[in-house]
């Protein structure tokens, strides 16, 4: 990552390349690195929490009041205060050190959903309280992500990218089902009480296994967090080759629609609950499975040339569903869709590398606003398309939509200099020849 001042610079230029003559990293290079695997378990301990004190809530308004609009408001929490978090709170992970940000967002939301525990508490105030601690999501998760790349190097900051993904999917639907699983047999407090716990959890293991690093230096002195804002919405949408990466990031919104419409499209085809699940799954368990062995079996010239074509491949698949496939034939479609999405590694990496350190933290908070935003919207847009048409049409729709753009911004990517690094042709042979390398040591311990 750059540090010093910026200057003008080909499309492609900012995409690290190894120019080591050794082997691809593998995952276990990724995992002995101590700092990472600190960060992994603090994610994966918090990440859990989020969701089960999420769904014990809905459930717990939605018992208490019986108005399903309230349980919907109260799911919302996942999704609306994010874009003010992103926008107005990422920046703190480059004006503060990071470790301490991300420390104090989870005592903080520790606080919080204690604050929830207390008898009494009226619902309005638990939904409040659980805005507030989704507020405070957004700069903890811009300074990780910023921290990931100062712990990796180019090479090995791709896998370590996949590995967050993957987990982040896996989180969402194990912990998602563990949630509904825990909140109906002890109840929502318990569910609210365990989040409290990862909270402490993750703050201790961040604290005591990340190691602190200085504040970015911002050239020129550190702007107020509305100049900040500013220069972040300046640097990332007035750089083509970042709004096109930020754009394909985004097309999210279009390929994951049928995870909100699992169950009207289920319910449309005779399944129940179980076949909801199902699909939900089974879209994850694509991304999970094809992620991994892309990053890794995969140089970083040869993702970023098929970053175009997987994205539209992501979208165009769903529109098969305009054919309304029965159960099997949607599972695998899903499935294969999601698989595809493993391209979204490499316009994270790419995205990544052609960020200043110093503004790192509030460039991803409002590529990270944008995405989960743009979630939240197409979710609604698709729930209530569905109530006047079938939820396999609505389907079809979103992923043609998407693939048509995705088309566009693959053209767009294309067209951009074809340059990667400075030695483009010594690091395309050198990517034909990474296998036969001699191989480096074991990554150490930081």
């Amino acid at each position: 990552m750059a540090t010093e001042p910026r200057r003008p610079v080909p499309a492609y230029e900012g995409v690290a390349v190894s120019s080591s003559p050794a082997r691809r990293p593998s995952y276990r290079d990724v995992f002995a690195i101590r700092e990472f695997r600190a960060l992994w378990l603090s994610y994966v301990l918090s990440g859990a929490g989020d969701r089960l004190a999420l769904v014990a809530l809905t459930f717990l308004v939605y018992d208490r009041s019986k108005s399903p609009l309230l349980a919907a408001v109260t799911f919302a929490a996942g999704f609306v205060p994010y874009l003010f978090g992103g926008m107005f709170l990422s920046g703190l992970a480059d004006r503060l050190p990071r470790r301490t940000v991300m420390v104090g967002c989870d005592l903080l939301r520790c606080l919080l959903v204690g604050a929830m525990l207390v008898p009494g508490v009226p619902l309005a105030a638990m939904i409040a309280l659980l805005y507030v601690v989704t507020l405070l999501q957004p700069p903890f998760d811009a300074s990780r992500s910023a921290i990931v790349r100062d712990m990796m190097d180019a090479d090995r900051y791709p896998l370590a990218t996949a590995v967050i993904q993957t987990t982040s999917r896996s989180v969402v639907v194990v912990g998602t089902a563990a949630a509904g699983f825990v909140a109906a047999l002890a109840g929502a407090r318990p569910a609210l009480g365990v989040d409290a716990a990862t909270f402490v959890a993750s703050g201790l293991i961040i604290r005591f296994g990340v190691r602190a690093r200085p504040v970015p230096a911002p050239a020129g002195g550190a702007p107020s967090p509305l100049g900040q804002l500013a220069e972040g919405v300046r640097l990332v949408f007035g750089d083509p080759a970042l709004r096109t990466l930020m754009a394909l990031g985004w097309l999210a919104a279009f390929y994951e629609v049928p995870e909100g419409l699992a169950v009207p499209y289920a319910g449309r085809l005779g399944g129940g609950p179980v076949a909801a699940g199902l699909l939900l799954a089974v879209s994850q368990l694509g991304a999970a499975i094809s992620t991994p062995l892309f990053t890794s079996k995969l140089g970083p010239l040869t993702r970023l040339r098929w970053m175009g074509p997987m994205a539209i491949l992501t979208c165009g698949i769903l529109a098969v569903t305009v054919l309304r496939p029965d159960l099997i034939v949607s599972m695998a479609l899903f499935a294969l869709s999601n698989s595809f999405a493993m391209y979204q590694v490499a316009a994270n990496t790419a995205f990544v590398e052609r960020i200043p350190n110093e503004k790192r933290g509030q460039a991803f908070g409002l590529a990270n606003a944008g995405l989960i935003v743009g979630q939240g919207v197409a979710f609604a847009l698709a729930g209530a398309a569905a109530e006047v048409v079938p939820p396999s049409t609505v389907v079809a729709l979103s992923g043609g939509i998407g693939a048509l753009i995705a088309c566009g911004l693959a053209l767009r990517w294309r067209g951009m200099s074809p340059a990667v690094g400075r030695h483009t042709a010594r690091h395309l042979g050198r990517e034909a020849s990474l296998t036969r390398q001699t191989p480096i040591p074991a990554a150490r311990s930081n």
